[in-house]
This record gives structure tokens, sequence and C-alpha cells, in this order.
């Protein structure tokens, strides 16, 4: 396994500035944001920008674990605009990713359609805009990894199961999040053995759980819980990261910094280094 990090936070930064301090802090794989205005845009992208993006990995000893533009992704529960900007901005995406050679283009499931539950939508509107996004990836060779946010269609096993049930190619898979099942009581271990073949990549990131206050406010209740670095919270990584070696896992372990606590160069030393002592 190899430890990386989401470039989300830092996706304003100048990419020679950023990618000399990723390799600095011991990343050895980043996951590229290539959302509208940041510092690799999909839609915008030269081929003199690939160039100049190669030459500095390979000067630096990373390599891209995956390109990712997840809010511009989603395709069901948003507004015809947003809408309207995914269907740009996600083929333009995965037509990107075999010029950077990227087999692995992130997305967002998508949140449920109004007036239906999340099983609903994934049977009944998924199918409509992600099998011509399925086709494109095919076409180039790549394959699209949905995180598991919470608020989306993927917000339990049950609809990880439904997905792979109406979408059965193996172009399809995960970005695997524990952090977004365990603070809902989701076995995030038997997710890893039940979906192995679909865990294309995973993030690290990790949940704070106040129980006291989950008691006055109830699970549907705000404030009793939040997401911190990994190794601050609740998440058991030497458990986690045995069962994904045990299932076959030796892909990226990823950084996604939302820890409010730290700022994003802190976070993600301090994370990296976290997770490198436990997978080196």
């Amino acid at each position: 396994m190899k430890v990386g990090i989401l470039t989300a936070p830092v996706s304003r930064e100048p990419l020679d500035k950023l990618i000399p301090w990723a390799a600095s802090i011991g990343v050895q794989q980043i996951e590229l944001d290539v959302s509208p205005g940041g510092n690799f845009d999909a839609m915008t992208v030269t081929s003199s920008d690939i160039a100049s993006l190669n030459k500095l990995l390979a000067k630096h000893d990373i390599t891209l674990s995956s390109i990712v533009c997840y809010w511009h992704t989603m395709m069901t529960g948003v507004t015809a605009d947003h809408l309207a900007m995914s269907k740009k901005v996600f083929p333009a995406a995965i037509q990107l990713a075999p010029k950077l050679g990227v087999e692995l283009v992130g997305a967002i499931a998508g949140f449920p359609t109004p007036g239906k539950n999340r099983l609903q939508t994934i049977r009944e509107d998924m199918p409509v805009h992600m099998n011509p996004m399925m086709k494109l990836a095919k076409e180039a060779g790549v394959k699209i990894m949905f995180e598991n946010w919470y608020a989306t269609n993927l917000q339990n096993l049950e609809h990880f199961q439904t997905l792979f049930e109406v979408f059965p190619d193996e172009h399809m898979g995960l970005n695997y999040d524990p952090s977004h099942l365990d603070w809902q009581e989701i076995d995030y271990i038997d997710g890893v053995r039940e979906f192995q073949k679909r865990i294309f990549h995973v993030h690290a990131k990790d949940v704070w759980v106040n129980p006291t206050r989950r008691a006055r406010v109830g699970s549907n209740g705000d404030g009793w819980w939040r997401y911190v670095l990994p190794g601050y919270g609740r998440i058991r990584w030497g458990e986690f990261l045995t069962t994904l070696r045990q299932v076959g896992y030796d892909g990226v372990i990823s950084v996604e910094h939302e820890d409010d606590a730290f700022g994003p160069h802190e976070g993600f030393a301090k994370s990296v280094r976290y997770l490198r002592s436990l997978v080196d």
C-alpha cells in the first residue's frame, strides 16, 4: 500500500509548489482534484499542462492514484443547472484520465431524487445518467469510483449492494471511506470483506463521537460527531488496514482532510506520518 492525499483542500495552490511540498512530507500518491476553477481544471487543461504535471511528478517520485471532481459529477437530486454542469465536467474528467495514465476517476453518486428514497433513486434514476458515463469510461479504459459519502445515495451497505446489482460492470466501484460508515454504527470492516472486489481506492479520514452529546440530542441531532485526522478518532486503523491486505487490496490510502482543528498543510503532514507508520 501507498499513502496519498486528496488535493481538494489545496486545489488553489500552484502545482509547482504543491507537489514538492507533498513529496517533502512523505506523500507517495496524489488523488488529484480536477474540478472547475482549481489548479488542474479538467475543462481547460492543455497538453502543455499535462506534460508539465508529468514532469513534476516524475521529478519528485510521486504518482497519481486517481483524478476526481466530486461535486461536479452528481446527477440525481440536484438542480437542472448542476446537472448540466456535471454532464460537461464528468465526461471531461473521464477523457482526461488516460492522458495522465490514470485508471480511476472519482465521483459522487448524487442525492436521492425528490419524492424517492435512495434505493429507488439507484434503481430508477441513476442508470439514466450513469450508463452514458460508464460507456465513455469503458471506451477510455478507465473505471469510475464513487465515494460513499453518507449524504448521497450510498449511505449504507444495502445501497452499495443495490448499486452493484444495477451496475454489475466491474468498471464501477468504490472509493471506500470508513468514516462515513462508522459514526452511523455500520460495520466498515465487514463492508471491506463484502465489497472487496469493488474497492478501487480508499479514503483515510477518522471520526470522533461524543456519546454524552448523542445521548442528549439523539442520533438525528447535531454536534455529536465530527471528522478528524486519521488516528485522532475511533477508526480501528490496524484492523482496517489488515483486513484490506487480507482481501488483496494493495492500492492507495488517500488522506481526505476535513478536520477543522488543523490547517491543510499541518493536517496532511500529521496524517501522512501516522499512516506511513502503519503501512511502510
